[in-house]
Parts: structure tokens; C-alpha cells; sequence
């Protein structure tokens, strides 16, 4: 009797094996003619872009490649999202000048805030235990939401100019925006000239950091994982592999990851060893057919 009850434990182990090794999709294609440019991967096998023209939000699975739309929106904007542990959706709106947060479990809004007003464009956004920090790529200055005991959020954002190393052109300048595990430092990306800065939050002063000659133009998304950054480099179609130096005033590009489905992806999340690109096609006139998806490459 235990032979034949280990038997059939074993015949099921078996059946069931091919099922969980299902291998994750490469591409993931998303809704046609929703101009994706942001991406964040949430609980468990989730993840979230949005939609430039529109401010929609679409969830959708890593595993399944399944997806529905989640914020049904027209009049808004969203390009660089983030979640929290606490199932909160922040989107930077881009040319409005506003910063929406979303329940991302049911899509309800839960805060809107007026960043800028005039020539704006809020890009990123990354959010750190005591606070959101959205780029504005128009502006030389960050925003910072703040995060007040039992995650509270501020009810207005404020302003921090930016001082330092870092250099204001004319045109798109800071983009991708992420923060060390503390919240101790920001690293942001220069997306006109392909510098990577150090940024101390509390002052908004911003460091080179030294790249030994080298630079990531066309930076976009960027991510942090341990002292290794990803750079997304969108009309370069690459992302560029930086390894940090303990205190983040250097790193060196150790390698590029590219890949012949890239059409210029622009920001990236992560879950486990994989990275997720969202291309955004940016070349290809947008149409209500045109075809838009997230590409799966493996880190380096």
C-alpha cells in the first residue's frame, strides 16, 4: 500500500513538473495604440504600464502575459510609475504637470498633486520609505511627496532645486530616478548628456558620478540592484550595466545588454534575474493599430 501511495506521488510530481517549469514569455504584447513608456512590477507576478496620450493604466502578468486595463483614463498622462509595499501606484503625468497615485489593487485614485505649471514634463518617479522623488526633465529641481508615519501621504508636494555638479540645458535633461534601500542617495540619469548623478536628498546637491570618461546618453529608466545599475539607453536600443563603487561617486560600464526585439524600450523593471523593457516605438508613427509590447532579457 505505501509502495503504491509513493507511486502515485511520484506520477503526479511528474505531471505537475511541466507545468511550473513553464518558462516566463520573452514578449509580453500590450494594448495596440496605447503608447506604453512607464513600467513597475508589483506583488507577486503583477506588473503596470501606462499610457502616454491618455494617463490609462493597464495591469497585467509576467507569467501569463495576460492583461486588462486597470485606470481607464483620457485626459491624463502617465510615463514613469513606481509601486510601494503598500500596493500604491505612484505615475509621474508627464507635459500635466501633475503626480497621480493609484490604488493598484482596484485602480481607485487615491491622490492627484500639482507639481508645476507652464513647460513641464514629470518623468520618474521612485519612492522611498519617508518620501516619492519625481523628475521634472524641463525644470532643475526634483519634487518630493512625503511619507509620514504608518505610510501617510502629504497632502503637497515640495520643491527641491538642484545644486552641484548637476547642468540644466535646454531641451530634456534629468529622467530616470531611483534610491539606494535607506533612501540615503538618488541616482539619476542626464538623459541630453549621459551623466549619472549621486543626489543627497536633503539638499538636492548633485555628484558626477565619475564613469572614467565614459557616459549613458539617451538615458531613460534606470534601475538599481545591490551596487549594479541598469541604464536604459531608448534610441540607442541597449541598457547599458553599471557597476557602482560602494559610495556611488564612481562606477564603470561593465557590459550592454541588447536585443534585436528592442524598438526603443525606455524603462525597465525587474523581477527575479530577469529585466522587462518596455518598447515605445518611439520612430513609428502611433496609430490605433499599431502594436506595442514589454521585452523579458535576462540581467547580466
Amino acid at each position: 500500500m505505501l509502495r503504491r501511495a509513493l507511486a502515485l506521488a511520484f506520477t503526479a510530481l511528474l505531471v505537475a513538473a511541466p507545468a511550473a517549469a513553464q518558462p516566463f514569455p520573452d514578449v509580453i504584447p500590450l494594448v495596440d495604440g496605447s503608447q506604453p513608456e512607464g513600467i513597475a512590477t508589483g506583488r507577486g507576478t503583477t506588473f503596470y504600464v501606462g499610457s502616454i496620450p491618455t494617463g490609462s493604466v493597464y495591469r497585467g502578468d509576467l507569467r501569463t502575459g495576460e492583461i486588462e486595463l486597470l485606470v481607464d483614463r483620457d485626459d491624463r498622462a502617465a510615463i514613469g510609475m513606481a509601486v510601494d509595499h503598500r500596493s500604491r501606484l505612484f505615475v509621474a503625468g508627464g507635459p500635466t504637470g501633475v503626480a497621480f497615485v493609484y490604488d493598484a489593487r482596484t485602480g481607485a485614485e487615491i491622490a492627484t498633486y500639482d507639481l508645476a505649471d507652464g513647460e513641464t514634463f514629470i518623468n520618474d518617479v521612485v519612492v522611498t520609505r519617508e518620501a516619492a522623488w519625481l523628475t521634472d526633465s524641463f525644470n532643475p529641481f526634483l519634487y518630493r511627496i512625503p511619507i509620514g508615519p504608518g505610510g501617510r501621504l502629504a497632502a503637497g508636494a515640495e520643491q527641491v532645486p538642484l545644486g552641484g555638479d548637476y547642468q540644466h540645458l535646454p531641451g530634456f535633461n534629468l529622467n530616470g530616478i531611483e534610491a539606494t534601500p535607506d533612501g540615503r542617495w538618488l541616482i539619476a540619469v542626464h538623459a541630453a548628456i549621459g551623466d549619472l548623478y549621486r543626489i543627497d536628498p536633503a539638499t538636492g546637491e548633485a555628484t558626477i558620478i565619475d564613469l572614467g570618461g565614459d557616459a549613458v546618453p539617451n538615458g531613460d529608466g534606470i534601475l538599481l540592484d545591490g551596487k549594479r545599475l541598469y541604464v536604459v539607453q531608448n534610441f540607442f536600443n541597449q541598457i547599458a550595466v553599471v557597476d557602482l563603487a560602494p559610495d556611488l561617486a564612481s562606477g564603470e560600464i561593465v557590459d550592454v545588454i541588447t536585443d534585436s526585439r528592442f524598438d526603443i524600450p525606455t524603462t525597465i523593471a525587474e523581477h527575479g534575474h530577469s529585466l522587462y523593457a518596455v518598447n515605445a516605438r518611439f520612430s513609428t508613427p502611433p496609430t490605433p493599430e499599431t502594436e506595442y509590447d514589454v521585452v523579458r532579457v535576462e540581467k547580466v
